[in-house]
């Protein structure tokens, strides 16, 4: 039996996954949490084979959660199953010691199939996220200009920005100039968008 895991902020959309994998004979959902923050303790308490995670909830994003599971629960396999299959994401997912990535639009058995594959030992990537992802290449952002375009994203000024990561007004504008650069975008607000729209916030 493949124990399994589901995080995933949508309510409706948890319950679905839920349906479609305890149909199966050979697997069952122990445990099921609406935030990242939840991941870890339900994990530890569970003891998942698998675990299914989405990429954007709340509290902690399930990049972050998966790379926190496998410092953890090293022996659980972690799967993203997200809605916004963006090149960036996988290649993050990847360095967070994720096994598997799926879009939530691909046909349930195929979900199942992953679930079976990763359970097993193997690595499984939507091919059409795949293809995209050699094509755009990996973030060019380091880590601090990431920081520091999501901390953009409200529109906060260079100050507010300053004083929440605490750093100089002047190291903040030279982060988000080469940021700008990098992307090939004409303003901050523009960085952020292409930033997001190829997963690299």
């Amino acid at each position: 039996m493949i124990r399994v895991l589901l995080a995933d902020d949508q309510a409706m959309v948890r319950g679905a996954l839920a349906t479609v994998l305890g149909l199966e004979a050979d697997i069952e959902v122990v445990s099921q949490v609406g935030s990242g923050d939840e991941v870890v303790a339900a994990a530890k308490e569970t003891a998942p084979d698998v675990a299914l995670l989405d990429v954007q909830m709340p509290g902690m994003d399930g990049l972050t959660a998966a790379a926190e599971l496998k410092t953890a629960l090293p022996a659980c396999r972690v799967i993203i199953c997200t809605t916004f299959g963006r090149p960036g994401y996988l290649a993050r997912a990847m360095a967070a010691g994720a096994a598997g990535f799926v879009v939530k639009d691909a046909p349930p058995e195929q979900l199942v199939e992953a679930v079976r594959r990763v359970h097993s030992g193997l690595r499984v990537v939507d091919p059409a996220l795949a293809a995209e992802s050699l094509a755009t290449g990996t973030s060019p952002l380091t880590a601090r200009e990431r920081d520091v375009l999501s901390a953009a994203k409200d529109g906060s000024t260079v100050a507010d920005i300053a004083k929440s990561l605490f750093l100089s007004d002047g190291t903040v504008r030279n982060h988000l100039s080469s940021a700008i650069g990098k992307t090939g975008a004409r303003t901050r607000a523009e960085a952020v968008r292409l930033s997001e729209e190829r997963g690299w916030l």
